[in-house]
């Protein structure tokens, strides 16, 4: 039908540019499908982040103790209630005491910086700074005023923005439990209904490739939960041992953004540093003390227990991963990156893996049955 390898390559160009251009001018029928999908993203991504969580204690009580997988749900689900009533009743007037305190003293934290920014406009410094031709210094003042005038509409449109936040959270509240039940009652049968979808000299291999990947998904999860609780843990009492205050919200940002490789240490010590800043150098150098102690224990002792080498990934692709999901998607991103790509990693290598297989299975039925060739 056609003439060259030219002519069929172009006719399948012209088609995608065409489908696409077509699709920009419809784009408006599919924006209830991104409304849904967008609604239902963070419900997906907690209930299988808990899954994963938590689907090894479920398979355990089944296995191991022959406890009915729903009777093993509802326990599990009993226990955690039970746990977070212990937590609310523990921690949290904890947590709300340091947040009032914060709150309370945010005027004193800008009159110290107003007085440090006043010393330093005084300083000799800053007069050096003035007389460098390099240096425009009336618009680096003309931004910091543009910013600091803009600071009140951005509070007013973040309280707003607040509404839309709760709303969210109360849809995660009531759809999460509901969706983990039942990923966690029916989400092992999930890899063989995948499966039906295969031919069927591909569906061993590629319960294979599921396999790997939850295994994958699954040990980067739990292992960072795990990681992520001892960092916070120990941030918390080296916290409390230098008199840090705030050392519950400042270790909780320590144990949350220790999920982010690499980075996610020093984003986690960056608001105990500037806390440490109002009250003394000392207490500085301490918080510092505090943060390495703790990535040392943790890059030593616990990560090689609990994760060890399973991504079998390069720092520096991690790193590059990072910059460019944190480009694309922020924090968010920069947390999802690492696992998504090791899922895609997984499933790459398995993809070609099965396709050796099958060349090599080619291979020889034509050495067998060279007649047929």
């Amino acid at each position: 039908m056609f003439k060259s390898k030219l002519q069929f390559w172009t006719l399948e160009i012209l088609l995608i540019v065409a489908i696409i251009y077509i699709l920009t001018k419809i784009s408006f029928l599919f924006d209830p499908v991104v409304v849904f999908m967008s609604t239902l993203f963070f419900p997906i991504l907690i209930s299988g982040f808990l899954y994963f969580l938590f689907n090894p204690l479920v398979s355990l009580a089944q296995n191991k103790l022959k406890i009915p997988r729903t009777l093993g749900i509802i326990i599990l689900y009993l226990l955690f209630i039970g746990l977070l009533v212990f937590v609310i009743a523990t921690v949290v007037p904890i947590l709300t005491r340091q947040i009032k305190e914060l709150i309370n003293n945010i005027p004193f934290y800008i009159d110290e910086i107003q007085f440090f920014f006043e010393q330093f406009l005084r300083s000799e410094a800053f007069h050096w700074v003035q007389t460098q031709q390099y240096v425009d210094i009336d618009q680096v003042i003309d931004t910091l005023t543009s910013y600091l005038s803009a600071i009140p509409s951005t509070i007013t449109s973040s309280i707003s923005g607040i509404f839309g936040v709760i709303a969210n959270t109360a849809i995660v509240i009531v759809t999460v439990p509901f969706l983990l039940f039942f990923l966690l009652k029916d989400g092992h049968k999930l890899p063989n209904a995948i499966v039906k979808f295969i031919p069927s000299s591909y569906r061993k291999e590629g319960l294979s490739i599921l396999k790997n990947t939850t295994d994958t998904l699954a040990a980067y999860i739990q292992g960072q939960m795990i990681v992520s609780l001892c960092v916070g843990t120990l941030s918390y009492i080296g916290y409390l041992i230098i008199g840090l205050d705030y050392a519950l919200i400042l270790a909780i940002a320590v144990a949350v953004t220790n999920i982010i490789p690499y980075l996610g240490p020093i984003l986690g010590a960056a608001p105990a540093v500037i806390v440490a800043m109002f009250d003394s150098p000392i207490m500085v150098g301490l918080v510092i003390v505090v943060a390495v102690i703790a990535q040392q224990i943790e890059s030593s002792l616990i990560s090689p227990l609990v994760i060890g080498k399973r991504l079998d990934t390069h720092p520096a692709t991690i790193i590059i991963i990072l910059l460019v999901a944190g480009n694309l998607a922020g924090v968010l991103g920069m947390i999802l990156g690492v696992p998504v790509y090791a899922v895609c990693k997984t499933i790459a290598l398995n993809i070609v893996r099965l396709i050796k297989l099958h060349r090599n299975y080619k291979r020889e039925l034509e050495t067998n049955n060279p007649t047929q060739t």
